[in-house]
């Protein structure tokens, strides 16, 4: 009988993998449970931060986004924001590390952080709303 490659490499022991996806879920958040948050006005305790450059920002963003590019993330351009807060770091896609490199960015600078899963290209391809100029053909990474 040959070994299905699915079980190549065994399954983790369910301990395992209670942490490896307690992990997981501690440090992202998907787009239906952001944007049923932003349906309820649930934003109390988080702010959502696009870590590309300002053009990306310009030109489609989350509703109550801010604009905090990872590239300018210092501790002059975050001293008017609260440490208190979970920021919620997103960028183009998969494809795009700027969610990832702002995330690790405010860590640094002491803020605690989740990222977006799949950025803002899954939030349109889900049909979610944006704001800004309204093109969402063509979003690139801009970062």
């Amino acid at each position: 009988m040959t070994t299905a490659r699915t079980l190549t490499v065994p399954a983790p022991a369910p301990e395992a993998a209670m942490n490896y996806f307690g992990a997981e879920l501690a440090f992202e958040v998907d787009p239906d449970d952001l944007v049923r948050d932003l349906e309820a006005g649930q934003t109390d305790g988080y702010v959502i931060v696009e870590t590309r450059a300002e053009e990306a920002y310009a030109q489609a963003r989350i509703p109550g986004a801010i604009n905090l590019p990872y590239r300018d993330m210092t501790p002059e351009s975050t001293a008017h924001l609260d440490n208190q807060l979970v920021y919620v770091c997103y960028c183009e896609s998969i494809n795009c590390n700027a969610a990832t490199k702002g995330a690790l960015k405010l860590a640094e600078l002491g803020f605690k952080v989740k990222r977006l899963s799949g950025g803002i290209t899954a939030w349109i391809a889900a049909g979610y709303p944006v704001e800004g100029a309204g093109q969402t053909a063509g979003i690139r990474c801009a970062c």
